[in-house]
């Protein structure tokens, strides 16, 4: 097993216009390597995020970022750095939060926020449980997260986004 190391996040992925804030814990292996939002291939992710609006994912990251900022989605994550070994959530340690309350000031269209995965709840309500804007946990699409099928993910990411804003 390798040694806990530090790893940053990255910038917001934001519009003026979004609406759904998607905040995930902290950056893969695999995503950090290629910099990109949910880089491994067995994240489901960009599958369940197109599928949300009946489309097939686009293989180009720029226009899967395009996407997601043209139906309103912004994405970022809770922990702009922490500690880990390797990319499973349970090892993430000396998390250092990313500014969500400056973002949404910034960004005051945001009016609700999806929490992917339990150590992005986790996170977002030991630290930010405080703020008006409504947060909906939505199961992890990490590959890690096995014990629910895409169709079972699906709909719940679906109903997370049928709420009333």
């Amino acid at each position: 097993m390798s040694s806990n190391q530090r790893h940053q996040s990255f910038a917001p992925l934001i519009h003026p216009d979004s609406h759904t804030l998607i905040l995930g814990s902290l950056p893969g292996a695999e995503s950090l390597r290629q910099q990109q939002y949910y880089a491994h291939p067995y994240n489901v992710f960009w599958r369940l995020v197109y599928a949300l609006f009946g489309c097939e994912p686009n293989p180009d990251y720029a226009q899967r970022c395009g996407f997601i900022l043209s139906h309103g989605l912004a994405l970022w994550d809770v922990c702009a750095s922490a500690e880990r070994s390797g990319s499973a959530d349970t090892s993430i340690s000396a998390v250092q939060a990313n500014d969500i309350s400056g973002l949404l000031i910034a960004y005051p269209n945001i009016r609700r926020i999806l929490l992917n995965g339990r150590k992005a709840e986790y996170e977002y309500q030991r630290r930010f449980a405080a703020l008006p804007v409504a947060t909906v946990y939505v199961p992890s699409t990490s590959p890690a997260f096995a014990s629910l099928t895409f169709e079972d993910k699906l709909r719940s990411w679906q109903a997370a986004l049928a709420l009333e804003l």
